[in-house]
Protein backbone atom coordinates (compact mmCIF):
# COMPACT_ATOMS: atom_id res chain seq x y z
CA UNK A 1 0.00 0.00 0.00
CA UNK A 2 1.20 3.75 -0.82
CA UNK A 3 1.76 6.19 1.86
CA UNK A 4 -1.94 7.97 1.81
CA UNK A 5 -3.96 4.08 2.40
CA UNK A 6 -0.72 3.60 4.76
CA UNK A 7 -1.57 6.90 6.81
CA UNK A 8 -5.24 6.00 6.83
CA UNK A 9 -4.97 2.43 8.32
CA UNK A 10 -2.76 3.77 10.91
CA UNK A 11 -3.74 6.71 11.96
CA UNK A 12 -0.43 8.72 11.17
CA UNK A 13 0.19 11.38 8.85
CA UNK A 14 2.29 11.55 6.27
CA UNK A 15 4.76 13.53 7.94
CA UNK A 16 5.36 11.67 10.54
CA UNK A 17 5.38 8.27 8.55
CA UNK A 18 8.35 10.03 6.57
CA UNK A 19 9.84 10.66 9.76
CA UNK A 20 9.66 7.33 11.07
CA UNK A 21 11.20 5.84 7.75
CA UNK A 22 13.57 8.61 8.00
CA UNK A 23 15.09 7.48 11.47
CA UNK A 24 15.13 3.86 10.17
CA UNK A 25 11.39 2.80 12.30
CA UNK A 26 10.05 1.57 9.40
CA UNK A 27 11.30 0.03 6.39
CA UNK A 28 8.90 0.17 3.24
CA UNK A 29 9.97 -1.20 -0.05
CA UNK A 30 10.04 0.92 -2.87
CA UNK A 31 8.56 0.63 -5.96
CA UNK A 32 9.78 1.09 -9.78
CA UNK A 33 7.13 4.16 -10.15
CA UNK A 34 7.88 7.61 -8.96
CA UNK A 35 11.27 8.31 -11.13
CA UNK A 36 14.07 10.08 -8.56
CA UNK A 37 11.31 9.67 -5.81
CA UNK A 38 10.17 6.17 -5.83
CA UNK A 39 7.02 5.04 -4.26
CA UNK A 40 7.14 3.52 -0.59
CA UNK A 41 5.12 0.54 -0.72
CA UNK A 42 4.26 -0.32 2.87
CA UNK A 43 3.39 -3.84 4.07
CA UNK A 44 0.89 -5.84 6.57
CA UNK A 45 4.05 -5.62 8.89
CA UNK A 46 4.53 -2.19 8.47
CA UNK A 47 0.89 -1.44 9.65
CA UNK A 48 1.82 -3.27 12.86
CA UNK A 49 5.26 -2.19 13.03
CA UNK A 50 3.65 1.20 13.49
CA UNK A 51 1.01 0.34 15.89
CA UNK A 52 4.03 -1.02 17.74
CA UNK A 53 5.77 2.34 17.46
CA UNK A 54 2.67 4.28 19.29
CA UNK A 55 1.81 2.08 21.37
CA UNK A 56 5.70 2.24 22.90
CA UNK A 57 5.42 6.14 23.16
CA UNK A 58 2.53 6.15 24.72
CA UNK A 59 4.22 3.67 27.52
CA UNK A 60 6.53 6.60 27.82
CA UNK A 61 9.50 4.98 25.53
CA UNK A 62 11.48 7.65 23.17
CA UNK A 63 11.82 6.89 20.07
CA UNK A 64 15.50 6.29 20.10
CA UNK A 65 15.00 3.61 22.21
CA UNK A 66 12.61 2.44 19.98
CA UNK A 67 15.06 2.57 16.97
CA UNK A 68 17.80 0.53 18.98
CA UNK A 69 15.07 -2.37 19.91
CA UNK A 70 13.96 -2.33 16.09
CA UNK A 71 17.58 -2.49 14.75
CA UNK A 72 18.12 -5.02 17.53
CA UNK A 73 14.92 -7.15 16.07
CA UNK A 74 16.39 -6.59 12.40
CA UNK A 75 19.93 -7.16 12.75
CA UNK A 76 19.38 -10.30 14.59
CA UNK A 77 16.06 -11.00 15.87
CA UNK A 78 15.04 -11.27 19.49
CA UNK A 79 15.99 -13.89 22.28
CA UNK A 80 13.00 -15.42 23.97
CA UNK A 81 15.15 -14.05 26.87
CA UNK A 82 15.51 -10.18 24.88
CA UNK A 83 11.30 -10.24 24.79
CA UNK A 84 10.69 -11.36 28.09
CA UNK A 85 13.10 -8.42 29.65
CA UNK A 86 11.40 -5.96 27.08
CA UNK A 87 7.88 -7.32 28.13
CA UNK A 88 8.80 -6.95 31.69
CA UNK A 89 10.37 -3.40 31.07
CA UNK A 90 6.86 -2.79 29.45
CA UNK A 91 4.79 -3.92 32.34
CA UNK A 92 6.46 -2.20 34.58
CA UNK A 93 6.27 1.23 32.52
CA UNK A 94 2.15 0.87 32.51
CA UNK A 95 2.12 -0.10 36.54
CA UNK A 96 4.10 3.25 36.82
CA UNK A 97 1.45 5.09 34.24
CA UNK A 98 -1.60 2.95 36.52
CA UNK A 99 -0.32 4.36 39.55
CA UNK A 100 -0.02 7.85 38.48
CA UNK A 101 -3.65 7.81 36.55
CA UNK A 102 -5.23 6.45 39.62
CA UNK A 103 -3.45 9.21 41.61
CA UNK A 104 -4.90 11.77 39.29
CA UNK A 105 -8.58 10.16 39.72
CA UNK A 106 -8.23 10.54 43.21
CA UNK A 107 -7.31 13.94 43.19
CA UNK A 108 -9.76 14.87 40.84
CA UNK A 109 -13.22 12.93 41.93
CA UNK A 110 -12.06 14.63 45.32
CA UNK A 111 -11.63 18.40 43.89
CA UNK A 112 -14.77 17.73 41.82
CA UNK A 113 -16.79 16.74 45.18
CA UNK A 114 -15.44 19.71 46.55
CA UNK A 115 -16.70 21.86 44.11
CA UNK A 116 -19.89 19.98 43.85
CA UNK A 117 -20.64 20.46 47.49
CA UNK A 118 -20.13 24.08 47.17
CA UNK A 119 -16.49 24.65 47.84
CA UNK A 120 -16.49 23.78 52.03
CA UNK A 121 -13.38 23.56 53.68
CA UNK A 122 -9.40 23.71 52.03
CA UNK A 123 -9.37 22.81 48.87
CA UNK A 124 -8.52 19.46 47.68
CA UNK A 125 -4.35 19.73 46.49
CA UNK A 126 -2.50 17.69 44.08
CA UNK A 127 0.66 17.09 46.62
CA UNK A 128 2.71 15.38 44.96
CA UNK A 129 4.00 17.95 42.15
CA UNK A 130 7.39 16.15 41.08
CA UNK A 131 7.74 15.19 37.64
CA UNK A 132 5.99 12.44 36.19
CA UNK A 133 8.38 9.52 36.44
CA UNK A 134 7.29 7.89 33.16
CA UNK A 135 8.55 11.35 31.63
CA UNK A 136 11.16 10.52 29.29
CA UNK A 137 11.84 14.43 29.54
CA UNK A 138 12.57 13.78 33.09
CA UNK A 139 13.77 10.48 33.04
CA UNK A 140 16.98 12.29 31.13
CA UNK A 141 17.01 14.77 33.53
CA UNK A 142 16.00 17.52 31.37
CA UNK A 143 13.28 20.30 32.24
CA UNK A 144 10.44 20.42 29.24
CA UNK A 145 11.48 23.76 27.96
CA UNK A 146 15.06 22.50 27.42
CA UNK A 147 12.96 19.38 25.66
CA UNK A 148 10.98 21.11 23.94
CA UNK A 149 13.71 23.41 22.45
CA UNK A 150 15.86 20.31 21.43
CA UNK A 151 18.75 21.02 23.11
CA UNK A 152 18.69 17.90 25.61
CA UNK A 153 18.80 15.32 22.53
Amino acid sequence: MLIGEFAARTGLSPDTIRFYVRKGLLAPETGAKGGRNPYQIFSERDTSTARMIRFAQSLGMPLKEIAKIAAELQRQGLTPAREVELMDEALARLQRKAAELAELTDYLRAKRDWVARGKPGAEPRFLDLSPCPSSPEWEAGESSSTASRGKGK
